[in-house]
């Protein structure tokens, strides 16, 4: 029997469950939340969404040793930013709290695949790699897989052409220091300096919308839960059904010693093998500049978990 975990169902864990009920990507799904009731009350009405859709899915309370021993972890647990706090404070805040949740998690079973959302995505995943006992394949985050997503829509609304036809992806540490790998991009397989020859386009006025549409969303609502929770379903679908996709995902990259996103080949044991992308050197810098920073502030952390 298939099963996935998901702890922490606020906003984003009930959406992502939502989906994966919707998609019956497996037959049972395990919550697990902090707060009993709000677990219980998201198993209630999920298990109603089940019924409708005739999902095959069964959805379920479970404690956090459970999960771990689930096909697929999915982490979205983690504190919302106070009004006063800062990032720094908000930032270690979610760190004690992954620390926390991979302490009831672990032993985990030796072929789950955890895959962490809670953000700083990189650093949480990073964290959670080190503590998960699994091989790095098995360690991923959601990473820029939405920005990706959501560049590709902003572009093919500029273009007039279908998302599907556009290959571009976001990549580097997830936030404001991300790269849009522009010079690696197509439509219809061909380079975008070609196929939008005489069509102008405003890279940098596209990329800045692409960064900021989540703070606005979060501004207005606390969350980006629906965009999210498509994307987790989608992964989990990818790897339970070992469709071998290809997706911008956090993952551990060993020459910089922590995890962020590039393309990976996506399948029933994580990542089943990296691709490497051909960037410009001018994106090259950028990605290195901003791994080599999330690198020092995961090493702050590590010195000074009690800060």
């Amino acid at each position: 029997m298939s099963s996935i975990g998901i702890i922490g169902v606020g906003q984003v864990g009930a959406a992502a469950a939502y989906a994966l009920v919707l998609g019956s990507i497996a037959d049972e799904l395990l919550l697990v939340d902090v707060k009993a009731d709000l677990r219980d009350a998201q198993v209630r009405d999920l298990s109603d969404v089940a019924y409708i859709s005739n999902s095959k899915t069964r959805v379920r309370a479970a404690a956090h040793h459970e999960v771990g021993q689930c096909d697929i972890v999915v982490i979205t647990t983690g504190s919302n930013l106070s009004p006063g706090e800062t990032s720094f404070l908000h930032m270690y805040q979610n760190v004690a709290i992954i620390r926390s949740v991979m302490k009831y998690i672990v032993p985990l079973r030796s072929d789950t695949i955890v895959l962490v959302v809670a953000n700083p995505v990189d650093l949480i995943t990073s964290l959670a790699r080190e503590l998960s006992g699994l091989p790095d394949s098995q360690v991923i985050g959601s990473g820029t897989f939405l920005d990706s997503v959501r560049l590709r829509g902003l572009l093919a609304d500029q273009a007039g052409v279908s998302p599907k036809s556009i290959d571009l992806y976001v990549v580097g540490t997830h936030g404001s220091s991300q790269v849009a790998a522009w010079s690696t991009a197509t439509i219809g397989g061909i380079p975008i300096n070609i196929s939008l020859s005489g069509n102008a386009i405003d890279r940098a006025k596209l990329e800045n919308e692409c960064k900021s549409r989540s703070e606005t969303i979060i501004k207005a609502k606390g969350a980006t839960p629906l965009g999210i929770g498509s994307i987790v379903s989608g992964i989990c679908f990818s790897i339970m059904s070992d469709k071998r996709d290809v997706r911008p995902i956090s993952h551990f990259q060993p020459e910089f010693g922590c995890c962020f996103s590039l393309p990976v080949v996506l399948g029933r044991k994580g990542v089943a093998r990296t691709i490497e992308m051909p960037l410009n050197e001018e994106e090259r810098v950028k990605l290195t500049e901003s791994a080599w920073a999330l690198k020092e502030t995961i090493d702050r952390v590590q010195e000074n978990p009690g800060t």
